[in-house]
């Protein structure tokens, strides 16, 4: 199947599926809320993360009371997220960058947001998408994954994965795509057991018609 028509086929599929809502795994109430989840959630479930931060957040109620925080306290309040040694710090050098050169506000651009610490362009682009909602393709486990299951991309590193479907799906729909990759992920084609029988995606799925 030609690649435009697959991918067309597919987000046909995935809006019918999901619908073309703009939802968000993570819960937060401000901008740099999200920014310390997602800074949180590296090789940790969007769920851990959310019962870590539903306390966190009365903890620590602003910026400045992050940047402010006692690393080691810090460390034990996000243990359980995983590699909380490198979280922390880059929690806290995080806040302090974002009250000394940026007032207190998230930046906009994914120079300016990749600059900060514990920021990649997942994390970066996480925060475009979302608050925002400037178009941008969150290349994480799920959307690597299946993007290459499907038959969309060939690429393996994920800064080529993300300019790669760049390419190929419509901007209109880059955040919908990271979304609705990520449920598919979490639910049907999951990285264990990919239940393929009962996928609305088989018939354009490259590697199930294999």
């Amino acid at each position: 199947m030609e690649i435009k028509v697959r991918v067309k086929k597919i987000i046909e599929l995935l809006d019918e599926t999901y619908g073309t809502d703009y939802r968000c795994f993570l819960e937060y109430e401000e901008p740099w809320q999200l920014l310390i989840a997602t800074i949180l959630s590296a090789q940790c479930t969007d769920a851990r993360v959310n019962i870590v931060t539903r306390d966190l957040f009365k903890k620590y109620p602003s910026i400045e009371a992050f940047s402010k925080a006692d690393l080691s306290e810090l460390e034990k309040d996000i243990h359980s997220t995983g590699f909380y040694h490198n979280k922390a710090k880059n929690i806290i050098e995080c806040c302090r960058q974002l009250i000394e050169k940026h007032d207190g506000i998230l930046p906009k651009t994914v120079e300016e947001l990749t600059a900060l610490a514990g920021v990649g362009r997942k994390t970066a682009n996480v925060i475009r998408g979302n608050i925002y909602h400037d178009p941008s393709i969150v290349v994480d486990t799920h959307v690597k994954r299946i993007s290459k299951k499907l038959g969309v991309t060939k690429e393996t590193d994920p800064v080529k994965i993300e300019f790669d479907l760049m390419k190929k799906i419509p901007k209109d729909h880059w955040i919908l795509w990271n979304i609705d990759l990520i449920t598919l992920g979490r639910t049907i084609c999951t990285a264990p057991k990919p239940d393929c029988q009962n996928c609305f995606l088989k018939d354009v799925c490259r590697e199930y018609s294999k």
